[in-house]
């Protein structure tokens, strides 16, 4: 019987972040463009939609410009976020050496890896957090006997209920603990 149990987590290299980082860069150099080419009147961007001809650099050029360095910033950040794969990690839950580890990867400095271990032992239950509403949410907690909650899920989309009902269901079975948060 296999007493290891490993789920990996996605960090930031998802499509949506790399469909985000490309279309924010897109903008934000085009309204750079157009706002800087307002300044020096030299316009590189005809579309059908937008004469740039018309632009006058104040107030709408150094709008443009500031909107679209902005944009840029933005992108770089989620590039940077993209290329170091922060939020990525695995849960293992093992019970040849009794300890559950939690490692995630965050930006790059002294705090870049996080490593929580616990002995099997000390958790009291796995526990499903739902919050429906504007900014659903849907995770699995791990829940300590010192009434601790470290999250197991991955940030981002929520999955379906049924999704984390089952894996919720896996790892608690797998522990053998109780499941709790479901009605």
């Amino acid at each position: 019987m296999n007493q290891i149990k490993i789920n990996k987590i996605s960090g930031s290299r998802r499509i949506s972040n790399y469909w985000w980082a490309t279309v924010i860069l897109i903008g934000g150099f085009g309204f750079s463009l157009i706002g800087i080419g307002s300044y020096i009147k030299l316009y590189l961007i005809n579309f059908s939609i937008i004469n740039s001809h018309n632009i006058t650099f104040l107030p709408q050029g150094a709008v443009m410009t500031f909107y679209g360095m902005t944009g840029v910033l933005i992108s770089s950040f989620l590039w940077y976020t993209i290329y170091f794969n922060v939020g990525s990690g695995y849960n293992e839950f093992n019970k040849e050496t009794g300890i559950v580890t939690i490692f995630r990867l965050g930006f790059p400095g002294k705090s870049r890896i996080l490593k929580l271990e616990y002995n099997i032992t000390e958790i009291s239950a796995i526990k499903i957090n739902i919050k429906e509403g504007l900014s659903p949410r849907r995770e699995i907690l791990l829940k300590t006997k010192d009434q601790r909650e470290i999250p197991l899920t991955k940030v981002g989309d929520p999955l379906s209920i049924k999704i984390i009902e089952k894996q919720a269901e896996e790892i608690a079975l797998f522990l053998k603990i109780k499941l709790e948060g479901i009605k």
